[in-house]
């Protein structure tokens, strides 16, 4: 094998704002290494389950182990100014 490995940061947190912040760290420390040439999201569990951060079965759970995100407005914050392509 002559190529390395994509290596993805595992992040996500609290609002999409908070998270597009993270991952502009992750890549910008990431310039002329080797190491985070990809992102990967982590979404909280209201988000993975399809629930709103509104919904009452998402208490206590909205940004606790990764990103809450409830509309395609909340999609474009997160990824606001980070190549994707």
């Amino acid at each position: 094998r002559k190529r390395l490995w994509t290596m993805r940061q595992f992040a996500g947190f609290g609002s999409a704002d908070d998270t597009n912040a993270r991952f502009k760290y992750l890549l910008e420390n990431a310039k002329g290494t080797k190491a985070n040439t990809g992102l990967s999201t982590a979404f909280d569990l209201p988000t993975l389950m399809g629930c709103d951060s509104d919904d009452p079965l998402s208490s206590g759970e909205v940004g606790r182990c990764g990103v809450a995100i409830d509309t395609i407005e909340d999609m474009h914050r997160l990824y606001a100014d980070i190549p994707i392509d």
